[in-house]
């Protein structure tokens, strides 16, 4: 729509924008601020920055000399504090100008570092909560300066009075509210209470709730920060903090690693999870901005390998988004992100070096979080590879004790074919670790540059079967017609069958088909399939000769050795499908469609060829 000409709005003349403050108010609590109890964190954080500003104005001025007070009765909510305050002409500037923010005024702008909030839209938060906005407040900066109210509404009017001092007898700032009736939830005065403990308990101001009954005002901070304590001893500073550690997060962590980087101010501690975290499970971290609570699932402050540990911190230097629940991606948050991370990798150094009982302890629940870091962090590699634990033939073991017995490590690379070759590996004398899982490969790979007699190579189909003995001359020509059957029946899965001897006799066969000739011999049928045209034609260019799968059956089986002596072409060849599938089936890797029908297949003609020699 185009605004008509007039005198008051000449053509191409500037005009200001019409804001529509209950629109912007829904904007704010859907799509800015994660709930409405932020309006009292706003209250909090306005009050804090007010006593900054108090105490740059009054430096000698005693610690705890200026405070925050809190009054909720169910009927109103108040924030008093003993801050700066606002000259009539701060609450024209400030209040009546949506996005402006009193921390950019004068001097103070070169010293935002100094406050929490930065975008001047924390006032707007209450409108979440009351329709009314109600503020009474009084300068330092002038001595016997008047006192000023603004009452704000939520349909965008607003009125400003000026008061004598005696209206608000000390500098400073009160904000009242009326809280809505669909509002009750957020601010009861047993909530209220709780939502100041748990956004401002590390604030350095003094902090006192009062809810109108006879009882004295409650501190919601009556302590510092534990990590700013002092403790008679180090045992006792240790033990104060696993039990805040468990009274924030719920658990007793299993180490504690005190957090300390001067250069942006931040303090805090690391704890370390007692139990193994479920895959794909994220934990975030509480992070505290000049001890206000800023967010309690802030993940950007520790790499993503560090999921074996919880953090709480307070910062001075870390910049808050917008809404002020998250962290703003910056230089300064990725330097303090690589520097946390090194004082986790040096908590690991020290249970490694001096403390071998809480590494295995560690280890034992975050094995993957530690081989997530070696595979990236050489320092780590070489300081834990050889006590991680790992699956294989001799057990689930250590990979140094693993290299006392086994100076050549083979590794699979899938978990299904170290399960397949597994027990026959172990029997032969081999040392073979799986390789399947997350990491491990790649790690074990790695052992010789931490153990240089050790040498490490991938297994495959032949390297095993050479650990096989074949069998006597006599006794491979006695089986050669039960071979040939079998060879015959197998061929629709590119298997062949040899005959050898190895242990353990319990096992009737063996199949050898490693997941890459698979896929070979899957891509070979596609090109046979696809012959002719271009696809045919690239499927082609790219063929070899497909790998085949081995069904290697056990001569110091009985069983077997029952098998390759049947005379009866029909039952021999189904024989050789049930040994077939059961091979398959110990193997625990996927089958095809054709492989499941073979085994129901050959199982009910055993059975029915059992059935029919009773009768």
């Amino acid at each position: 729509m185009t605004l008509p000409e007039t005198a008051a709005n000449p053509a191409g003349a500037d005009r200001t924008f019409q804001v529509d403050l209950r629109g912007l108010v829904d904007l704010l609590s859907h799509h800015l601020y994660s709930s409405p109890r932020v309006y009292l964190r706003e209250l909090l954080q306005n009050a804090v920055d007010a006593l900054t500003a108090r105490h740059a104005l009054e430096p000698a001025a005693p610690a705890g000399t200026f405070g925050i007070r809190l009054y909720a009765d169910g009927t109103v909510v108040r924030v008093e504090d003993d801050g700066v305050g606002l000259t009539e002409a701060d609450v024209h500037t400030f209040l009546a100008t949506i996005g402006r923010s009193s921390k950019r005024a004068e001097k103070i702008a070169e010293q935002r570092g100094d406050f929490i909030g930065q975008f001047g839209i924390g006032l707007l938060s209450c409108f979440l909560v009351a329709d009314e906005i109600h503020v009474l407040s009084r300068s330092a900066r002038t001595p016997d300066a008047p006192a000023v109210e603004w009452r704000g509404r939520g349909d965008g009017s607003y009125t400003v009075r000026v008061l004598p001092a005696s209206a608000r007898p000390r500098p400073g700032t009160t904000v009242t509210l009326t809280p809505r009736s669909d509002a009750g939830e957020w601010t009861r005065p047993a909530h209220v209470h709780a939502l100041a403990r748990h956004f401002g308990s590390l604030l350095r101001h003094p902090v006192t709730f009062g809810d109108g009954t006879d009882g004295p005002d409650a501190s919601v901070n009556p302590e510092a920060a534990p990590w700013a304590r002092t403790y008679p001893t180090p045992g006792a500073r240790s033990r104060a903090l696993a039990a805040y550690g468990e009274e924030v997060f719920g658990f007793r962590p299993l180490d504690t690693i005190e957090l300390d980087l001067p250069a942006v101010g931040l303090k805090g501690i690391a704890c370390v999870l007692p139990e193994t975290v479920p895959a794909g499970r994220s934990h975030g971290h509480r992070v505290h901005v000049k001890g206000m609570l800023l967010s309690e699932q802030a993940e950007e402050i520790l790499p993503e390998w560090a999921f074996f540990v919880r953090c709480v911190v307070d910062a001075e230097s870390l910049r808050p988004t917008a809404s002020r629940e998250s962290l703003y991606e910056d230089d300064t948050l990725a330097a303090v992100r690589d520097a946390l991370a090194e004082r986790l990798r040096a908590w690991i150094a020290r249970a490694a070096a001096s403390d071998p009982d809480l590494l295995a302890r560690f280890l034992q629940a975050h094995h993957l979080a530690v081989k997530s870091l070696a595979v990236h962090d050489d320092e780590i590699l070489r300081m834990l590879l050889p006590w991680l634990p790992f699956e294989t033939t001799d057990g689930h073991t250590t990979l140094d004790e693993f290299a006392r017995t086994h100076r050549t490590v083979l590794v699979t690379s899938s978990v299904e074919e170290f399960r397949q070759v597994a027990a026959i590996a172990s029997a032969a004398g081999l040392g073979v670790v799986n390789g399947g899982y997350t990491y491990d490969r790649e790690l074990v790979r790695r052992l010789p540059e931490i153990r240089a007699e050790v040498t490490v190579a991938d297994l495959d189909p032949a390297t095993l079967t050479a650990h096989l003995d074949p069998v006597d001359r006599e006794t491979e020509l006695a089986a050669a017609a039960y071979l040939a059957r079998a060879r015959d029946a197998l061929a629709v899965f590119d298997c062949d069958v040899a005959l050898r001897t190895f242990q353990p006799a319990s096992a009737p066969a063996l199949l050898v088909d490693s997941r890459e000739a698979r896929h070979e011999r899957t891509r070979s049928q596609l090109a046979r399939e696809q012959e002719g045209g271009l696809w045919g034609d690239i499927l082609g260019a790219l063929r070899q000769e497909a790998p085949r799968a081995q069904l290697i059956l056990n001569q110091l089986n009985p069983l077997v050795r029952t098998a390759v002596a049947i005379d009866e072409p029909e039952l021999a060849r189904t024989s050789a499908e049930a040994l077939y599938g059961q091979a398959a089936l110990l193997s625990r890797r996927p089958l095809k469609p054709a492989e499941s029908s073979l085994i129901n297949r050959s199982f009910l003609d055993l059975l029915a060829h059992a059935l029919r020699k009773d009768s």
